[in-house]
């Protein structure tokens, strides 16, 4: 009966089928090669097929063998993550990791974060949401996320703990074109007589707020997306961050800018990390924390191990 199989004699099928020999198996494993033989023989029971061809000096895997041992390294591989994730929360470690990133997050670097937490705590979902301005701070403040990534805003709520990062550099861009892609030295008064495309939050209407605007002609969206295909379908000129649109530069789908000297100089948007000041944050949110603060930090932090 396949209920009868257990993981230990699937760890015997693998090591059999990667050593090459069941005696190589039994030296890697550390058993007598007739406790081997035998969980071969009531996996092949439990399974109701045989595994391996015993003809030869060697045993070679059977069409049927072959055919399930991609499984039975799935079946291991899962079991490991669940003793995995069940260990670390006996030690503290979070069920799951909810992190809301403000949509100028650079791209590349969201990459590498994932990766870098992925193989750090691979027992831990990780939950990833994308919003602007306001809405992320309200957030975390409501408990829906763990931490935030906040840009743009100044001020930052009593209730929350903010931590500096990086900065992000915000472009002047326009499709090719565009009237602005033809000028050079170009003003703050010529960028006012052309409409801005804007981002801005979902409380716009109720006094949300927009950065970076200097035109009184603008087209509002609370998708950076949304502000990218308009942009490159010359419907306007907007702020773009750097990391979002270097490769659609190179490539002629947008043009940067020339301004003058001295108009808008301050294109950086700082960016914060931010927690609740009242909530203690696990083994991996303070990893998540010290590698946004200080990118590759995290890995300071070790992910709880499993013998």
């Amino acid at each position: 009966m396949i209920d009868n199989l257990n993981l230990d004699q699937l760890r015997v099928f693998t090591a059999i089928a990667e050593q090459g020999s069941f005696s190589a198996a039994a030296r890697h494993l550390r058993r007598a090669q007739s406790a081997v033989s035998n969980a071969i023989v009531n996996l092949e029971a439990a399974l109701g097929v045989a595994l391996f061809d015993r003809s030869g000096w060697k045993p070679a895997l059977t069409n049927h063998g072959r055919a399930l041992l991609d499984d039975a390294r799935a079946v291991l591989a899962r079991a490991d993550e669940l003793k995995s994730r069940a260990l670390g929360l006996t030690q503290g470690l979070e069920a799951d990791l909810t992190l809301v990133l403000d949509a100028m997050f650079p791209p590349k670097q969201l990459v590498a974060l994932v990766a870098a937490f992925r193989q750090a705590f691979p027992g831990v979902p990780l939950h990833l949401q994308v919003d602007t301005l306001d809405d992320i701070p309200q957030r975390v403040l409501s408990g829906e996320c763990d931490l935030g990534v906040q840009g743009t805003l100044s001020d930052i709520a009593p209730a929350l703990v903010a931590h500096g990062m990086h900065k992000v550099e915000m472009m002047p861009v326009a499709a090719p074109a565009h009237a602005l892609a033809k000028l050079q030295d170009i003003t703050v008064a010529q960028l006012g007589e052309h409409t801005q495309i804007v981002l801005t939050d979902r409380s716009a209407s109720a006094g949300g707020r927009t950065f970076f605007v200097v035109s009184e002609q603008q087209i509002l969206t609370t998708d950076l997306g949304a502000k990218y295909a308009m942009l490159c379908a010359g419907l306007g000129w907007g702020f773009m961050p750097r990391g979002f649109v270097e490769e659609c530069i190179c490539a002629g789908r947008l043009h940067e800018l020339a301004l003058a000297e001295g108009a808008c100089p301050n294109r950086n948007m700082p960016l914060f990390a931010i927690q609740r000041r009242d909530a203690t944050l696990g083994p991996a949110g303070q990893w998540m924390l010290n590698w946004l603060v200080e990118p590759g930090g995290g890995q300071r932090l070790p992910a709880p191990h499993v013998p």
